[in-house]
């Protein structure tokens, strides 16, 4: 199984990932392990279960563009609006 995960830190800083072991992932961007998360605490706001790596990979790609990101405030509006 893999995941396709968006984690927002404490300021609400969006990042938008995928990896075959999710809980162990948010580990390492929460121990700085990664250069783009580094030295901040991360949460998971939301995540996709996919059979196959080329799926997850592909939906990464969509939530980094415009349209993806705009998808992502839709499906996650209620929570974004609670955050602020």
């Amino acid at each position: 199984m893999f995941y396709t995960y968006v984690l927002q830190d404490q300021g609400g800083e969006i990042y938008v990932g995928y990896t075959a072991d999710l809980r162990k992932r948010l580990a390492e961007h929460n121990r700085g392990k990664n250069l783009s998360t580094k030295n901040l605490s991360w949460h998971c706001i939301y995540y996709e279960a996919c059979v196959d790596n080329d799926d997850a990979r592909r939906r990464e790609r969509y939530f980094k563009t415009t349209a993806g990101r705009r998808a992502l405030r839709l499906r996650l509006k209620s929570y974004l609006l609670k955050r602020r």
